[in-house]
């Protein structure tokens, strides 16, 4: 199954000249956030359902064609990419154009959600590793090397976070290798492991020592 196969056309996109009331009537009728907005054949914008509720239901669309917001993906774009506009736009909808701005329907981010969720990185088994490393120190292809270093594989890889100048990698690791391996092999190229594991050796040493201290300074 592709991308585009989740494509729908469950409502109408409405016309400029429909009324307010209808946009409200789909609002009412679904849990959409934004609805597809048409003229003739083009593709105008997504009306917000935040911003129709306070207007008159007898006025146009077309009255208010400054509220239009002007998001939309192409078919051919790439599914992170719709997942990330998703994000951007605070939207559970986004219509989709083809290469000749012809409006194909439009995706729901449920479905998007469910597609990422079938993907390798959260379908396989595997371990979550978050490593920390100065924001133009790090590379993926060194990452990939570690792990792959180690007999495991990597089964995806994001930057979950920056600030401050450091990037914290979220890394998902197929279980073939030992973990106690790939998380000394990243401490030895610099990485910070942020992420806590049981199998983490030097990290069930430090607990040891520190329960140790603990009962010395106790006695």
């Amino acid at each position: 199954m592709t991308i585009t196969d989740f494509i729908v056309n469950d409502i109408e996109a409405l016309q400029m000249d429909d009324t307010i009331g209808m946009a409200q009537d789909v609002f009412t009728q679904t849990t959409y956030s934004h609805v597809p907005v048409m003229q003739d054949s083009v593709y105008m914008g997504c009306l917000a359902e935040n911003d129709v509720h306070c207007l008159d239901a007898d006025e146009k669309i077309h009255d208010h064609a400054h509220m239009l917001e002007g998001f939309y993906v192409r078919e051919e774009t790439l599914w992170l990419n719709i997942l990330e506009a998703f994000g951007q736009n605070n939207t559970n909808i986004i219509p989709v154009l083809d290469e000749n701005n012809i409006y194909r329907g439009y995706y729901e981010l449920t479905d998007i959600v469910n597609y990422f969720n079938n993907t390798p990185f959260l379908n396989e088994i595997g371990n979550i590793v978050i490593v920390e490393k100065g924001l133009w120190d790090y590379s993926f292809s060194e990452i990939c090397q570690i792990v792959e270093s180690n007999e495991s594989k990597v089964l995806g890889a994001f930057i979950s976070r920056m600030e401050n100048d450091l990037a914290q990698i979220s890394i998902k690791i197929g279980r073939t290798g030992g973990m106690n391996e790939v998380l000394q092999s990243f401490r030895r190229y610099g990485y910070k492991v942020v992420s806590n594991h049981q199998e983490d050796a030097l990290l069930n040493d430090l607990r040891e020592r520190s329960q140790y201290l603990e009962k010395y300074l106790n006695i």
